[in-house]
């Protein structure tokens, strides 16, 4: 296992029925993602609905959830397209005792690649905790590219891994090749978790392993022992949940979902998010159901 750990899950952010945090919820959430093979977690990231939480309350799910889980790798979620704030949030839950930071490419701003080391580097300044920079240009209008990513990870010390959503295996296999031996290249997209190791990278920050984490965790220890063959069982067999997990009511819409038909609501979303629609959550729970989940 990395120094962060192979398996790491954006952890949803459980609502009450006023969709208020929950944040005993989200202690109970924690405990049972890390007892199910969970290296870690990613808290307040795009699956915990980021853009519509407070300061307040993203500090506080720090806290309770690293008190929750306090031996696995918890990564505060502090990027936003506000470079001031973005730093600011940084500093602030560096003060709490998470284990790292993550910060998503400035989305709608659409930044020069200049523009991404600047912010990435600078934000990175703000604290002592290793960074994960994360890369998902279908959310945020703009690729940061494999060049941008190797100058960050040979000139900021404490940027130590990267989260590649670009669903670009060329980019991610450049990075894997160009970045120092000891840079995390982990899968944003638990689709391609197999092909991204299977050119250097080290596993997962995962939606699917909200559900299904021992697949996961059994499909990545695989591949690291050479049991290539384990390996793409296991991911064909999850493949219509990675699929479920990302139907047209989006994420994290379909995964409160399966978690609420699996057993452990979480309860709904805040808008401009709403709950997956009702064909949805029938194909959700019907690929829930083939894979035993229920």
């Amino acid at each position: 296992m990395t120094e962060l750990g192979n398996l790491l899950t954006a952890m949803v952010t459980p609502f009450d029925k006023d969709l208020q945090v929950d944040y005993d919820r989200a202690a109970q959430l924690a405990a049972k993602l890390v007892e199910e093979g969970n290296d870690g977690l990613v808290v307040t990231g795009t699956t915990g609905e980021s853009p519509t939480l407070t300061t307040e309350e993203k500090l506080q799910l720090y806290r309770v959830v690293k008190d929750a889980v306090p031996r696995a790798t918890i990564i505060a979620g502090t990027g936003s397209n506000d470079h001031a704030h973005t730093v600011e949030l940084t500093r602030a839950a560096s003060q709490t005792d998470v284990d790292g930071i993550m910060l998503v490419g400035p989305y709608y701003n659409k930044p020069s690649q200049e523009g991404f080391y600047q912010h990435f580097s600078q934000a990175a300044a703000a604290t002592d905790l290793p960074v994960i920079v994360y890369n998902v240009p279908g959310r945020t209008g703009k690729n940061i590219e494999a060049s941008t990513v190797i100058r960050l990870a040979e000139n900021v010390p404490n940027i130590v891994a990267v989260k590649e959503a670009s669903g670009d295996i060329t980019q991610i296999s450049q990075i894997c090749a160009g970045t120092p031996d000891d840079f995390l290249v982990y899968s944003g997209d638990d689709g391609m978790t197999l092909p991204l190791l299977a050119v250097g990278g080290v596993g997962i920050i995962s939606v699917v392993a909200h559900v299904v984490a021992r697949d996961m965790a059994e499909m990545i220890s695989a591949f690291h022992a050479r049991d290539t063959q384990r390996a793409w069982e296991i991911h064909h067999k999850l493949l219509p949940i990675f699929d479920a997990a990302f139907l047209p009511s989006g994420n994290p819409a379909c995964i409160k979902r399966a978690l609420q038909i699996c057993g452990f609501d979480c309860g709904g979303l805040r808008l401009p998010l709403v709950e997956a629609s009702g064909t949805d959550t029938e194909k959700i729970r019907q690929v829930c159901q083939d894979l035993g989940l229920i």
